[in-house]
């Protein structure tokens, strides 16, 4: 079911000390907050001297409140010359503060505004699940999970460092410091992994001892005698070592590109190989296509999936753009029309139900649609007033430009075969010359990941797609993206795409004037009339075909090292093939999805958090099918 995020109040106590009417608590000692983040979080965590040296350091905190301690320990990892590399830092927060409202807490504390201006410059919507904000180019990391912490801590997969136990206090908010937090505590604990806080309450020093961490009572803050610091001393896996930083990636179009760029940023060195003479030229070459997220009522895997994506992708357009490599897209909106009248209901079920941020989305009726659009139409529905357009060989143009000389290209060069020599993947052409080599193979080549004996477990589909381009003035309606069962974009170039045909296990290549027709006539559903004027055999256009899945959703992760398994294994007890992983099964959803797919899979081969919740990553690992293989037929697009 849907979490709907109710956002903090803004609200004073007697003392003008910030105060939450939820919990009936201040959210910082009387004392001073900085202070308390300084001394209770960071000192008693041993930081800044425990991150020194470290290729990496990881927090987890429970109540990100105001943002008080994140702004401090990145102003304190800012100012340590022996810094870790990277910082990351995991926030829980059931009722993040609006945007506003932050600004105006923060003044307290203008030694902090550089920072607390960067922070809330990306604070995201206030939607449930995994926010991964970027600072400092990369090398601080926040993931901001908005949600109920018994509920979303077991879906966090990370290795902390340590803990920052900030919660209200145990009187006020008794599940924050339950038995269910800190046995995750436990799970999610690096060996000797510290923690602090405030509170010394009997059942919080008793409940982190049966979870096997040692505590003792140090001298408190401010007006407060003590405060609890502690280590982790129970059995705790090591983190993984990274493999060595080399990776071989196959395909250049938005999911190739998108990995290739997220490695980079770590310190790899990739090399991208594509048998066309460019990035994005095939199922990723379109003009334009349609970038967007899919709500549902229940708030399933794929709703909560192209959520992720497009929020995440919202900041990595804007990260390109930072870097000097924009992508060329449009925010221009995306209107998604009912396709009847029952549909219509459900459409506006489903924003009462959630109340999302206006910003996000919200439910227009015909009328206001009809406004939107610039045309009348049939119906009412959802308006996503930040999604838009993109044309996707930019975005991996952008990606690998961005990755500078840490990405070589390999363009013009078909893969014949792929095998795995002395620890390595070495991909050869047709004549058996080798192309490439590096311990990690990534397989993005959409639908040529067939031809590939190692991926032979995967049940990816050609799905043939036709776009029909139509001409097009300049400032013409539509000037947003209009959707209902297909598209039609604003003009791009003199042309307007509309489409697209979803043609599974065809592998044709030619125009078909059946199929503008059939492009047609879903324009005329969209937009009724505008399709008048435009004959289908005289129409030009593009066909793509894309890697599609059984289920519509993508597969990323390690490629399965047999075919069958038992319905009961565990994904994680599932042989792998060393070294090779995926990157398919997008349909025509990849230009939501790739981007957060390449920092999935590039935290996942880096050994850090990773920027999802574990039931999403389980939901789209490729090995999925071996424990329910997938149903005759399945895979359609809606």
């Amino acid at each position: 079911m849907h979490a709907t995020i109710t956002p903090a109040t803004l609200a004073f106590d007697a003392d003008g000390h910030p105060y939450s009417p939820f919990f009936d608590d201040v959210y910082h000692t009387t004392s001073g907050g900085l202070g308390q983040a300084q001394q209770v979080f960071l000192a008693c965590n041993g930081l800044p001297s425990r991150w020194a040296g470290r290729a990496a350091f990881t927090i987890v905190e429970t109540g990100f409140g105001l943002g008080l301690n994140f702004l401090a320990t990145w102003a304190a990892w800012r100012a340590d010359p022996a810094r870790s590399r990277r910082l990351h830092f995991i926030s829980i927060e059931k009722h993040p503060f609006r945007v506003d409202d932050l600004a105006r807490l923060q003044a307290a504390w203008p030694e902090l505004a550089e920072l607390s201006a960067g922070l809330r410059r990306q604070w995201p919507a206030l939607l449930p699940g995994v926010h991964r904000l970027g600072f400092d180019d990369g090398r601080v990391t926040l993931d901001l999970v908005f949600g109920d912490a018994v509920q979303a801590l077991p879906l966090v997969e990370a290795r902390a460092d340590a803990f920052y136990l900030d919660g209200f206090s145990p009187a006020c908010n008794p599940d924050m410091w339950s038995p269910a937090v800190f046995a995750q505590l436990a799970r999610l604990a690096a060996p000797g992994a510290s923690l602090a806080t405030w509170s010394v309450a009997g059942e919080v020093r008793r409940g982190l001892q049966a979870v096997g961490f040692a505590v003792e009572r140090r001298p408190g803050f401010g007006g407060k005698r003590q405060m609890l610091a502690g280590r982790f001393e129970g059995a705790a896996p090591s983190p993984e070592a990274p493999a060595e930083r080399r990776a071989l990636v196959i395909g250049a179009g938005v999911a190739g590109s998108s990995v290739a760029e997220r490695l980079a940023a770590r310190g790899w060195q990739v090399v991208v190989v594509d048998e066309a003479d460019g990035p994005g030229q095939g199922a990723s070459g379109n003009k334009a296509g349609v970038f967007r997220p899919l709500p549902s009522l229940d708030d399933n895997r794929l709703a909560r999936i192209t959520r992720a994506g497009f929020l995440y992708g919202l900041r990595h357009l804007e990260h390109l753009a930072r870097v000097g490599h924009p992508v060329r897209w449009s925010p221009c909106g995306v209107l998604h029309l009912g396709r009847d009248a029952k549909q219509e209901g459900k459409m506006r079920a489903v924003v009462d139900a959630h109340q999302p941020p206006a910003d996000y989305l919200r439910f227009v009726g015909q009328e206001e649609a009809g406004q939107l659009a610039g045309w009348p139409v049939a119906a009412g529905g959802w308006w996503f007033p930040g999604g838009g357009w993109i044309q996707p060989p930019t975005l991996c143009a952008a990606n690998l430009a961005a990755g500078g000389e840490a990405i070589r290209t390999r363009f013009g060069q078909r893969l014949a075969r792929l095998e795995r020599v002395d620890g390595e993947w070495v991909a050869f052409d047709a004549a058996g010359a080798e192309i490439a080599r590096a311990p990690v193979a990534i397989l993005a080549n959409g639908v040529g990941i067939r031809a590939l004996p190692q991926a032979a477990t995967l049940p990816v589909r050609p799905a043939r797609g036709q776009v029909s381009h139509l001409p097009a003035e300049p400032a013409s309606a539509p000037r947003v993206v209009v959707c209902r069962l297909g598209y039609v974009s604003p003009e791009v170039d003199g042309l307007r795409c509309a489409g697209a045909t979803f043609v599974a296990d065809d592998e044709a290549t030619e125009l078909r004037e059946a199929e503008h027709r059939e492009n047609l006539d879903k324009l005329d559903f969209i937009l009724p009339g505008f399709a008048a004027p435009f004959d289908p055999a005289g129409l030009a256009g593009r066909v793509g075909f894309r890697p599609a899945s059984p289920d519509r959703l993508p597969m990323i992760g390690a490629v399965p090292a047999v075919a069958q398994a038992g319905r009961d294994t565990p994904l994680a007890d599932i042989p792998r093939q060393p070294g090779l992983y995926a990157v398919s099964g997008f349909g025509a959803r990849g230009l939501v999805w790739a981007s957060l797919a390449g920092e999935l899979l590039a935290s996942r081969l880096s050994g850090e958090p990773l920027p999802l919740e574990r039931d999403l990553v389980d939901a789209m690992d490729p090995a999925r099918y071996l424990l329910k293989p997938p149903r005759p037929g399945a895979g359609g697009e809606e």
